[in-house]
């Protein structure tokens, strides 16, 4: 048993944050299930163009494309299509195991239509079409649009990753998305056992965020509460989690078969180097979650994370409120970093995707004229 493997046993998954057809051919990715307990795949457009924009992996493919005059969205759409259903074959053992749990990958819709529900959920529908695989998830932003667009297409039975959520009041409302979606589809006779969700809660940024703004008020009280803040709300976040999938509303959809909504533990790499570069892998153990790591945090915890992790516990998300309470008595606006962060994280991804087809487009060029 690693490390890994006995962070599984407690019952959280391990997602890897990474994809690639280098991932794939290689047959790397199909090796992660039982080297490192991996269980499902996260990607989104800067991960792709990372993947796509070094070395020649994907040349062959994209030649053919230009060939046929395929324009930019196509070739993109193209080359990401047969990355996410390769992903889907590859864990596909594990969907079918678990009872259709776990073994997930998931595709992003384009981030620019993070404010638009209508355009959000076309598209959701046509990557549900166009990868035509059970065990594929549709991240959508918890953006207010975002979030209204989840609640149709959980009401359609498409399953959601419900991505980019910084604030616990934004996590309510992706929870109430979710069952209220279930509630609807199920009501049109829907068969709620199909339908999956997790909902991917971003831990390291808030840290990143709230640290810059405690080093700037420079008491003794707020340097004392640095690199805290991210594990609180995490804590607080499954404190939530509890209490919304234990009510009576929901034990009505779990007797029909509904699934959990499994909280996600997102950008779960260390950014700041004085911490542990497991740190939030450590304190974020706890039973029916995902931890998606980059491979850089899936070898640090292979090679130096507990052996045996200390679960969640009450304890912990009381001291979760308690230090959140801290921070805002030191002088942290907890809702404007939250706004923040969510306003920067989809301008990022924005940024990200538009680089990716800028790129795209010119490596097109270049083979055209060649």
């Amino acid at each position: 048993m690693s490390n890994l493997h006995n962070l599984a046993a407690v019952g959280q998954s391990i997602w890897i944050d990474s994809l690639s057809r280098e991932l794939l051919r290689s047959g790397e990715l199909a090796a992660q299930i039982d080297t490192n307990a991996v269980t499902g795949v996260t990607s989104n457009p800067s991960i792709f163009a990372k993947a796509m924009l070094s070395g020649d992996d994907y040349d062959a493919q994209l030649g053919e494309l230009v060939g046929r005059d395929a324009t930019v969205d196509e070739i993109y759409t193209a080359l990401v299509t047969q990355d996410i259903q390769q992903a889907c074959e590859v864990m596909r053992p594990v969907f079918d195991h678990t009872g259709s749990s776990d073994g997930f990958v998931s595709v992003e819709v384009s981030p620019e239509l993070a404010a638009d529900t209508d355009g959000t959920v076309a598209e959701a529908r046509d990557w549900v079409k166009r990868v035509n695989r059970p065990n594929l998830l549709i991240k959508v932003p918890a953006t207010v649009q975002g979030i209204v667009a989840v609640e149709a297409l959980i009401a359609e039975g498409i399953s959601v990753n419900v991505t980019l959520i910084f604030s616990l009041d934004r996590y309510r409302s992706v929870m109430e998305a979710y069952i209220a979606g279930l509630e609807r589809f199920g009501q049109a006779g829907g068969d709620i056992s199909t339908v999956a969700s997790v909902a991917s809660f971003f831990v390291s940024r808030l840290d990143s965020e709230v640290d810059g703004r405690l080093d700037a008020i420079g008491s003794d009280q707020a340097l004392a509460l640095r690199g805290l803040a991210a594990v609180a709300n995490a804590r607080v976040a499954y404190l939530h989690f509890l209490r919304a999938f234990s009510t009576d509303r929901w034990l009505r959809l779990a007797i029909d078969g509904g699934r959990v909504q499994q909280p996600l533990w997102a950008s779960t790499s260390t950014k700041n180097p004085d911490y542990s570069d497991t740190l939030y892998v450590d304190t974020l153990a706890a039973p029916t979650t995902v931890n998606t790591m980059p491979e850089s945090t899936i070898a640090a915890y292979q090679d130096h994370g507990p052996s045996h992790p200390q679960v969640l516990d009450i304890e912990d998300m009381n001291d979760g409120v308690a230090v959140l309470r801290r921070l805002a008595e030191a002088g942290i606006d907890y809702a404007d970093v939250t706004d923040t962060l969510e306003r920067e994280g989809v301008d990022k991804f924005v940024a990200s995707f538009r680089e990716m087809i800028a790129d795209i487009e010119r490596k097109r060029q270049v083979l055209k004229g060649a």
